[in-house]
């Protein structure tokens, strides 16, 4: 019997392998128990948006591989599907999909910026964020933040 943590780098591994490209990577992979059956949960991206297609085929792809390898062993539901807009910003490759998009950004320290995303590399990511002082017109200012340092970042959704 495989521990859960196991099992979850095991599937893990099955979903990197059916992703069709390069341009796709997992987000997040959850094991849930709702009575007696299993639900995986599989949340996949793609630097240019994931089709439903795409989410169909590696759901069948990882049954297929759970089943012969029997990984699973009651009923269980299989769910791929693609971050939604409040789904928080896991890794680099999410944070540089959304460059030009405004973040929320909750730091591990409690503090929360606000701004627009202007890059994301490696190590940090650099927001434009408003400073208004009292009487005068709002600066732009430019505020690096390092991914140790980040708590949750959720992309902001305007409806202009």
């Amino acid at each position: 019997m495989h521990t859960m943590s196991d099992l979850k780098g095991t599937l893990a591994q099955i979903v990197e392998k059916h992703l069709p490209d390069e341009s796709h990577f997992l987000v997040d992979l959850s094991l849930g128990q709702k009575g007696n059956q299993s639900t995986l949960n599989i949340l996949i991206d793609a630097d240019q948006g994931v089709t439903i297609e795409t989410c169909a085929k590696v759901s069948r792809a990882v049954s297929d591989e759970i089943e012969s390898q029997n990984l699973i062993e009651d009923a269980y539901r299989i769910e791929v599907s693609s971050p939604g807009v409040d789904f928080p910003l896991t890794g680099k490759r999410q944070y540089i999909k959304n460059v030009g998009r405004t973040l929320k950004v909750l730091l591990v320290s409690g503090q929360e910026v606000k701004g627009k995303l202007k890059e994301a590399d490696d190590v940090n990511i650099t927001m434009l964020v408003s400073k208004k002082e009292k009487g005068k017109k709002a600066q732009e200012e430019e505020v690096s933040l390092s991914y140790e340092d980040i708590k949750k970042s959720v992309v902001q959704v305007s409806f202009k």
